[in-house]
Formats: C-alpha cells, structure tokens, sequence
C-alpha cells in the first residue's frame, strides 16, 4: 500500500531524531525551539518522536531555527559536492501530516537534498482533493514558485483562489498564509521551487 511505503521511507529519514539532535546540540529546549519557531511544544514533540511528519512550511521553520538548510533532513552524511544527481528510485517521499489529526493534503519529495548549502529547495509536490473547510493554511518567510505538472489545482489565500491547470504557474510571498487542494479526484503534480529568506 503507497501509504504505508511512504510511512516507512519518512521513518528511515529520522527527521525527528534528528530536530532532537540539533536542539540539544544549541542547548535548546523544547519550549525554547518553540519561542524561535511559534510552533507549539506538543507539535513539536510530536514531530520529534516521529508521530507526525512535518509540512514543508512547519520544516522550513524548524530548520531555520536551528540554523540548517531543509535539505539536511533529507540526506546522510555524504561530502558536499559542487554538482549534484538525485536519481528518481533515490527520491524521498513524505506524506504531509498537520499534527497527527488532519493531513495538510499533499505529498512531497525534496528533489535536491543531497545539495546542503543551497539558495532554493526544489520539491515535486502531489496535492490531494480535499474539501475547502478541510483546508489547512502554511506560512514562512521567503518565496515560492509552483509549475503544475497534472491535475487541476486550486491555490487559496485568506482573501483570493486561483484555479491552475497544467502548464500554469504561480509565483507568490510564501510569508501570506496559503492552501492547496487538488479539484479533481486524482492528485495534482507540481514542481514547486522554495526560497527561504536568511
């Protein structure tokens, strides 16, 4: 079942043993991560047991906190190379979870986590149908840009909706609180390239 194949590739990442890592390495507590991020502890303790996988946004606070490029979630400890290849059986998937509850309604693979110090984080990003008040809306400083590969994808701000079908793209402030949702029934796929302000 994909799920339960995702659920083990994101478990082999130890995405949250390695936030737990970084924390106490900074002599951090959980309640200080969570005054630098304004997420909160039980989010944050939760994501660092592995019960949840974080949203690409909730990560890229989390990283930006503890002073490390997202990519370096994604990656062993390989030497930093100038040129890098990340071949497609090679991908890592994470299904998005909004914690543990609600799924944020999107898969996605880091397309270049080999690469640590890097200026954007590119991201092939499936958008699952969901219904509008099931919505979750993410921020985080920076930009983002999304080309929409299949499907047909709906982005919502607090205040407008756009509607994309392939080919369309969108190149937006990431720091105004945003949604995805796939119309149709199958998943909708885009490459979406993020850049997260210093």
């Amino acid at each position: 079942m994909v799920n339960d194949e995702i659920k083990h590739e994101v478990k082999k990442l130890h995405i949250g043993k390695k936030i737990r890592a970084l924390r106490k390495e900074a002599g951090l507590v959980l309640q200080d991560l969570s005054n630098r991020t304004g997420l909160s502890k039980p989010l944050l303790s939760q994501i660092e047991k592995e019960v949840v996988s974080p949203p690409i946004a909730t990560l890229l606070k989390i990283s930006k906190a503890l002073h490390v490029n997202i990519s370096y979630f994604f990656r062993n400890s390989e030497p930093e190379e100038k040129i890098i290849l990340v071949r497609k059986d090679e991908s890592k998937r994470v299904d998005s979870r909004f914690f543990g509850r609600e799924e944020s309604g999107y898969y996605y693979e880091a397309l270049a986590y080999k690469k640590v110090k890097k200026a954007m984080e590119p991201f092939l990003v499936e958008f699952k149908r969901k219904r509008r008040d099931r919505l979750s809306y993410f921020s985080h400083e920076g930009e983002e840009f999304i080309y929409l590969l299949e499907g047909t994808l709906e982005f919502r701000t607090e205040s407008e909706e756009y509607v994309l079908h392939p080919g369309d793209s969108l190149y937006f402030d990431s720091s105004i609180p945003h949604a995805y949702r796939s119309l149709e029934r199958k998943n909708a796929k885009a490459i979406t390239v993020v850049y997260s302000l210093k």
